[in-house]
């Protein structure tokens, strides 16, 4: 399908989905902000991937795409990314837990994290969990489980080839001093990792993660470079191909400014071919771990408007949608802007000139805002306000300012006839008596007796 169809398929979808969840009351005064997830775009994204990396790799290579649980950690999701072919790759316990609730299998899990415990290696090891060392203490404690255990478990060590930054510092994990994985051009350290292996005939893999939002893909592309150069200066000083798999990492950027998906996967496969060729010519298998690529245009973040006032002048839709489910677009709005759908009160798509307003959330400070001086629509209470692209790292990671409940995650299918959509339940609405339950409520007189 070619972009601008499937743009339009996307968001034709989006409004079936959204006039629906009005129309059967998943959204309204009793449940005012609820998450929407398109089954049929999630689909084709995993789809997108694997057909991508499958054009330009070697016939019978070893390909395993993991899904980054952080982004969104929902069993539900996880189920269906395997049952579309897709791992897990997992950064803690809990995500570890999550995967394995889904169904996804040992042989199929990577586990990687910068302050993995010994309980963590342990139990990887265990089970048969791919596991990426991420520095020298750390694969000293493997050292040690691997010595007084035997384990299937496929391992290798993170480096961090430090080419540099992109245009948001916080997620650029590539930098000369970021804290994941051995900084590959400090002193000593290319010569520690190459003898590393040579001691250890079980390391057979090699990983790097240079990308995330804001990263150029040539840049990501450099960082794999760095990897599959090393790998091969590691085979050779084993004089046999010690390391077996290469792990490239995900962060495919998103488009946040458009219903269309580019950069798209098969532009970054084929970027990575020209400039890694040997990585796809079969001798080594592969492994990515992309996340927010898969998920972030197939999620809506579907909000009441309570009231429609106005301050100095500046139209001001009040919607039960802000930090709690929006935590990094309101604190750094010009790193995670928000596109903002207007839809009237019966889920409709809402007509009408755009006018200059702020779409707010419901919290108690000022900056609790979804979109600033934005564009669209007047809406009017009892409308709707949809933030769109919000798929990953939006409902699925809340934040509990003002005991605000976690709002409910529904995945859906849109009617082929072109109207209505069919929902399925992913993570129910949280309630006020689970709040008080998980904020001692059952111990409200534990500090008296102090």
């Amino acid at each position: 399908m070619a972009s601008s169809d499937a743009s339009t398929a996307l968001s034709t979808r989006r409004d079936q989905a959204v006039r629906a969840a009005v129309e059967q009351g998943l959204v309204g005064p009793a449940a005012p902000v609820a998450g929407l997830l398109d089954v049929t775009g999630i689909r084709a994204s995993a789809a997108a991937l694997r057909a991508a990396f499958d054009a330009v790799t070697a016939p019978g290579t070893a390909v395993l795409h993991a899904f980054a649980v952080k982004a969104t950690p929902l069993v539900p999701v996880l189920r269906l990314l395997h049952e579309a072919g897709i791992g897990a790759e997992v950064a803690s316990p809990g995500e570890l837990a999550l995967a394995r609730a889904a169904g996804v299998p040992p042989t199929r899990t990577v586990l990687d994290s910068p302050a993995k415990t010994g309980a963590e290696l342990r139990e990887a090891l265990a089970l048969g969990i791919a596991v990426n060392a991420d520095n020298p203490q750390e694969l000293a404690r493997v050292d040690a489980l691997v010595a007084s255990a035997p384990t299937s478990s496929p391992i290798g060590v993170r480096i961090n080839p430090q080419i540099g930054a992109g245009s948001i510092g916080a997620l650029s994990t590539a930098t000369a001093t970021s804290k994941f994985g051995v900084a590959l051009r400090d002193e000593g350290a290319r010569a520690w990792v190459v003898q590393a292996y040579l001691d250890r005939p079980w390391l057979t893999r090699l990983h790097t993660h240079s990308g995330s939002q804001g990263v150029p893909l040539e840049l990501m592309a450099q960082g794999v470079r760095a990897a599959y150069e090393l790998a091969e200066e590691i085979n050779a000083a084993a004089g046999r191909q010690q390391i077996d798999t290469l792990d490239i990492g995900g962060g495919l950027p998103v488009n946040f400014t458009s219903d269309e998906e580019t950069p798209d996967y098969a532009t970054y496969a084929n970027l990575l071919a020209g400039a890694v060729p040997g990585l796809f010519d079969g001798r080594y298998g592969l492994v990515t771990e992309f996340g927010r690529s898969l998920l972030a245009k197939h999620g809506t973040t579907l909000a009441l408007v309570e009231y429609a006032k106005e301050s100095g002048g500046r139209p001001i839709a009040v919607t039960h949608a802000g930090v709690q489910v929006a935590t990094r677009t309101v604190y750094a709005p010009a790193s995670w802007p928000l596109r903002i759908a207007a839809y009237d009160a019966k889920g409709r798509p809402k007509t009408g000139p755009d006018v200059a307003q702020d779409v707010a959330g419901p919290a108690c400070f000022s900056g609790d805002l979804l979109a600033e001086n934005h564009a669209l629509p007047l809406l009017a209470a009892g409308d709707y306000a949809a933030a769109l692209d919000t798929g990953a790292y939006y409902f699925a990671q809340h934040y509990s300012y003002n005991s605000l409940v976690r709002p409910g995650v529904y995945g859906f299918t849109a009617g082929a006839d072109g109207d209505g959509a069919r929902f399925a339940t992913v993570r129910a609405p949280q309630t006020v008596e689970e709040i008080v339950a998980e904020s001692g409520g059952k111990q409200r007189g534990a500090l008296l007796d102090l």
